[in-house]
């Protein structure tokens, strides 16, 4: 049988200001580390969204930028979602980029923006200037720090966890998780 998923020891993790759905004084926050275009995450949204509609008061997920090298419009998407996030629109624009991720391109991401109801003048110019280039990097940077080397990559209260994000593989984990003080983030 599968050995259990292991956490890492923690890591100090920055979340100031990144997109995260759930209570801030969630018992469990769980930081993903995503590709827009990676199939995996991809397939990682609905599990993600299983938990959290199981644990409502006690989950909050964070969503940190970790575009890869070989995925040509990955960069992009990431500042895309930045430039959807400064208008209230992160979530909605992660849910579309990700049930269309192998057809990501700029010009997709400009009809997406637009049946989101963004301010389209505001948004090509915040992602074409590359207002959000710095943050992207920063955030890739954290990651390395951290110790993610592939996507998605998920932190528990800091702990970087090793196993196929299944909800009902982290369902086991969070048990255990919620029985522990919470953790200074």
């Amino acid at each position: 049988s599968e050995p259990p998923p292991v956490l890492d020891d923690p890591v100090k993790l920055s979340i100031q200001g990144d997109p995260s759905v759930g209570p801030e004084n969630a018992r469990v926050t769980i930081v993903e580390f995503s590709d827009f275009q990676c199939p995996y995450c991809s397939a990682a949204v609905t599990q993600a969204r299983m938990i959290l509609e199981k644990h409502p008061a006690d989950v909050r997920l964070v969503f940190k930028q970790f575009p890869l090298d070989d995925h040509s419009q990955a960069f992009l998407a990431a500042e895309a979602s930045l430039a959807a996030h400064a208008q209230g629109k992160f979530w909605p624009m992660h849910d579309k980029m990700y049930a269309n991720y192998r057809t990501i391109s700029a010009q997709n991401i400009l009809v997406w923006a637009k049946q989101l109801g963004l301010d389209m003048k505001r948004f090509v110019d915040d992602v074409d200037s590359g207002k959000y280039k710095q943050a992207v990097q920063s955030e890739v940077k954290q990651g390395e720090v951290a110790g993610v080397q592939g996507t998605p990559s998920f932190f528990f209260n800091g702990r970087r966890y090793s196993g196929a994000f299944q909800a009902d593989a982290v369902e086991h984990l969070l048990q255990t998780e919620f029985k522990l003080p919470p953790a200074k983030m």
